[in-house]
């Protein structure tokens, strides 16, 4: 297989180690196989939080991993994406927080049904509130759902974005557009926040000396401070060293600065291929670090593609000439094709400069069937004991 298109088989549906030095910040773990309901996962290591992309089937996930989940993305409310909601809710509904949860116009009226097709008599004043954001073009409306009292639905306000960006910390940012797929689909692409690097080549040529200046400069780079306090320094001067006080470390730093830009992951699924999609994905995509999108239909297949407004490899295909990620990771591919998954593979060319990465055909357990339950036992104490042969004996 030509190096354009290898494929490296991530087993466990984390990122392997090929792709390990691409994010400082971020950890993306994708929960779903190649055929099951999306889901994705993305820790923020310095945080020690998550955020959750879609929410398909996610009785697997550890209760500590929803319950570190402080964001949600979905692209939309087809139950293949959302039905995993409901077992969110039931793992945090407890904990003392607000949940950010972003989707597209109608997200929030769904929440309040899905909430209010439950009971809520037993609410306490510490459990947590959903605030839920509908994206929708440049405008963005809030609403809160409390807890404590049962999860109501109530209208916060609306903000109008200056940008893509819909939701940012300092570790990264995360920016949203519209597609279509007959109804309106967020996509997503998170990119890390620009880390402290130095080319040492740059250093060299400044003729600066390497010590502890370079941690404080580090330090007010990541506070947000640099240039506004002076910086003493150490430069070689014809052998010797000698201390200098640098007053705006703003343009030191951009002089020794490594170029590098910020590692991202772009994520879209359930999309129509057309015109105003393609632009959309492309302007908004390119170049990301590590694409995961979906790839439903094989190429045979178009004209289904075609009616249920997905993809198929031909599209993908198309795509990824103009998106050039460094990484492609393909999911949500028709069960149709649950005895074909290797073809999928072979339909999908990689341009050059991006690597193919495999995850199983399925993460969560296989349902299991009656036969696979275990029969309840009897439990006895001194006051039952089961008759034994011996008294059955007796009694005739």
């Amino acid at each position: 297989m030509p190096k354009s298109n290898r494929v490296f088989v991530c087993r466990t549906a984390r990122y392997n180690e090929d792709m390990r030095p691409l994010f400082r910040a971020i950890e993306p773990t994708v929960y779903s196989g190649l055929l099951d309901d999306p889901v994705v996962s993305v820790r923020v290591r310095p945080r020690g939080k998550s955020l959750l992309l879609d929410c398909g089937q996610i009785t697997h996930l550890a209760k500590r991993v929803l319950r570190s989940v402080e964001a949600l993305f979905i692209t939309h409310a087809h139950m293949d994406h959302f039905m995993g909601f409901d077992t969110f809710v039931r793992h945090v509904h407890v904990s003392p927080k607000t949940i950010d949860l972003f989707g597209p116009p109608g997200i929030a009226a769904r929440l309040e049904r899905k909430l209010g097709g439950y009971d809520w008599n037993l609410t306490e004043s510490h459990w947590c509130t959903f605030r839920a954001h509908e994206v929708g073009g440049n405008l963005v409306s809030t609403w809160f759902l409390p807890g404590a009292e049962g999860f109501p639905l109530r209208f916060a306000g609306e903000t109008q974005r200056a940008d893509r960006t819909i939701y940012e910390n300092r570790h990264l940012r995360v920016e949203a557009e519209t597609g279509d797929h007959g109804l309106p689909v967020l996509f997503f692409r998170l990119t890390e926040t620009p880390s402290f690097l130095l080319d040492e080549d740059k250093v060299d040529s400044e003729g600066l000396q390497p010590g502890s200046w370079m941690g404080v400069l580090k330090k007010n780079f990541y506070r947000g401070t640099l240039g506004e306090e002076p910086l003493e320094i150490v430069r070689k001067d014809q052998g010797e060293c000698r201390r200098e006080t640098i007053e705006n470390t703003r343009t030191l730093y951009e002089r020794i600065r490594r170029e590098e830009p910020p590692a991202s992951l772009g994520y879209f699924t359930d999309l129509a291929f057309s015109e105003a999609n393609r632009e959309k994905i492309v302007s908004l995509l390119q170049g990301v670090s590590l694409l995961i999108a979906e790839c439903t239909f094989l190429a045979e297949d178009v004209e289904k593609a075609r009616a249920s407004r997905h993809l198929c490899t031909d599209d993908v295909n198309t795509l990824l000439q103009e998106l050039r990620p460094r990484f492609f990771l393909p999911l949500h591919l028709s069960k149709t094709y649950i005895h074909r998954t290797a073809q999928l593979y072979e339909e999908l060319r990689m341009p050059p400069g991006t690597t193919l990465l495999k995850i199983p055909d399925h993460i969560p357990p296989r349902p299991l069937i009656p036969a696979e339950v275990p029969a309840p036992a009897p439990v006895f104490d001194s006051h039952s004991k089961p008759a034994s042969r011996d008294d059955a004996t007796t009694r005739r």
